[in-house]
């Protein structure tokens, strides 16, 4: 039995580094791979294909949620619609389309689990970390599309996963990079954060994620990752899951900002975490220190031996099904990378919430303006889980932008704007960033502008001519044939 087994970190490179393939012929239970590890299909396989050659059994995981958190299309853009579109399409046949199309892709380069879908309920517009990347706000519609993604992406043989247990949607912090907490009480958080989940079990969720949040109500003393209460009691012992419950990544201030990730590892397992995502950037110096802080813990009484074992069964159980599909199910030869049958621009239109004034403006564009069309990009700081990548109609080489504005800028841009133009202002959550307001007041003091939000609006869409609720380079291309281009 070896804590080894239990880790799955990440690495910097494209290519697999010599510590990272020692480390797993040790008995490393597997990887994590991110936007930075991927050039194209043909690298990424090249790179999974060494890692099963150091463990075969090794799992191998990535962030693809099928829209704005894309690692296989984070240099160019989802070419997937992503959650709350499909929430909004209210077509569960799409949704398992999509996670369908995502999963052969994954099984194409090599990847056995991908670390979606993301099932939280987005109850809170003002969430900085989830926003689109749910299915809505109706805990029932959420999981049943979290259930249809999932047999999705399943049906392909590579597993799915859950996140975030017990439900991330109702907070107004971001984990990685603070500890949010959930003050609801117990009855609201059962009755809306957990029947996604119960929803991804039934649907037969091989592995659930645990979240880096308080939720006083279900545990007052330590955040999910780390709450028997939460993933032992409530997750394994209620809700009846019996797959691998994978740790949020440790190197997350929610988790390690007090402890450190050493130590977040050892209490992740004491707390009913199996496999333990621990970062993006780590090193072998990291693993030795994690290894060694767990194998302290349980000579400390801190971790219970039997804890540890079933954490090691659980995934190098999981490790060796995974390997088995490997060899049993390959792509079919006529994939076509990037497409969802009948997941159109039109179809994509649908899930658009665009107002009476919008419409005449783009109506009256057409006719006049068109081609005086003046593109300014809001550019918020790029959301630590979607990373730097291109988006919305600045991914599809259609537009270029006039204008970038971020928070450092200030309104003075709108006088450089040609003066007989329509202003197309593009943002992601509008509402919530103070000099994103302040940019848009000033064009609407100068007179007519087309506002479009293509993050998760406020319910008053003050802030949002257009709501496209996504902003991968698919709904980029559907908003911009909805006006016209």
């Amino acid at each position: 039995m070896s804590a080894l087994s239990t880790l799955m970190p990440g690495f910097v490179g494209t290519e697999l580094p010599e510590w990272v393939a020692r480390r797993l012929r040790e008995g490393m239970g597997g990887v994590c791979l991110f936007g930075e590890n991927v050039v194209d299909p043909e690298q990424l396989r090249a790179l999974t294909d060494s890692i099963y050659e150091a463990n075969p059994n090794a799992i191998v995981s990535i962030d693809e949620e099928g829209g704005d958190v894309s690692r296989l299309y984070q240099h160019a853009g989802s070419p997937f619609p992503g959650n709350a579109v499909l929430g909004r399409l209210a077509d569960t046949d799409a949704t398992f389309r999509v996670g369908e199309q995502v999963g052969w892709e994954l099984r194409r380069v090599g990847i056995s689990l991908t670390l979606a879908p993301d099932v939280d309920v987005n109850s809170n517009p003002d969430n900085p970390v989830i926003g689109v990347r749910s299915f809505g706000t109706d805990p029932l519609e959420v999981g049943r599309h979290g259930a249809a993604w999932t047999r999705g992406v399943q049906s392909t043989g590579v597993a799915a996963n859950a996140k975030h247990f017990p439900g991330h949607g109702d907070t107004a912090q971001d984990s990685h990079v603070d500890l949010p907490s959930i003050d609801a009480d117990s009855a609201t958080v059962r009755a809306r954060e957990l029947p996604p989940f119960v929803a991804a079990i039934e649907a037969g969720v091989e592995t659930i994620m645990s979240s880096h949040i308080m939720v006083p109500s279900l545990d007052a003393e330590v955040p999910a990752t780390f709450s028997k209460p939460i993933l032992q009691d409530l997750l394994r012992g209620e809700l009846g899951f019996d797959g691998v419950i994978v740790s949020d990544a440790l190197d997350m201030k929610g988790a390690s900002g007090e402890v450190g990730i050493a130590r977040a590892a050892a209490l992740a397992l004491a707390g009913g975490c199996d496999l333990l995502c621990i970062g993006t950037k780590n090193t072998d110096e990291q693993m030795g220190q994690i290894a060694q802080a767990i194998d302290a813990a349980v000579v400390a009484g801190d971790l219970g031996r039997d804890r540890l074992a079933d954490a090691v069964h659980r995934v190098e159980s999981l490790g060796a099904v995974l390997a088995a599909r490997r060899a049993d199910l390959s792509a079919p030869m006529t994939l076509e990378l990037g497409v969802v049958p009948g997941m159109t621009s039109a179809v994509v239109r649908e899930a658009f919430a665009v107002s009476d004034s919008a419409r005449e403006l783009i109506a009256d564009a057409s006719r006049t303006r068109l081609q005086s069309l003046a593109w300014v990009q809001l550019q918020p700081a790029a959301n630590i889980a979607v990373g730097p990548a291109p988006w919305g109609p600045f991914a599809t080489s259609r537009v270029t932008a006039s204008a970038v504005v971020g928070p450092e800028d200030s309104t003075a841009f709108a006088a450089l704007l040609p003066a007989h133009s329509l202003p197309v202002v593009v943002g992601k959550d509008n509402h919530r960033h103070p000099w994103a307001r302040a940019a848009i007041d000033a064009l609407r003091e100068r007179g007519d502008v087309l506002v479009i939000d293509m993050g998760w609006p406020d319910e008053s869409l003050a802030y949002a001519d257009i709501a496209t609720f996504g902003a991968s380079r698919l709904v980029g291309d559907a908003l911009l044939d909805l006006i016209g281009l």
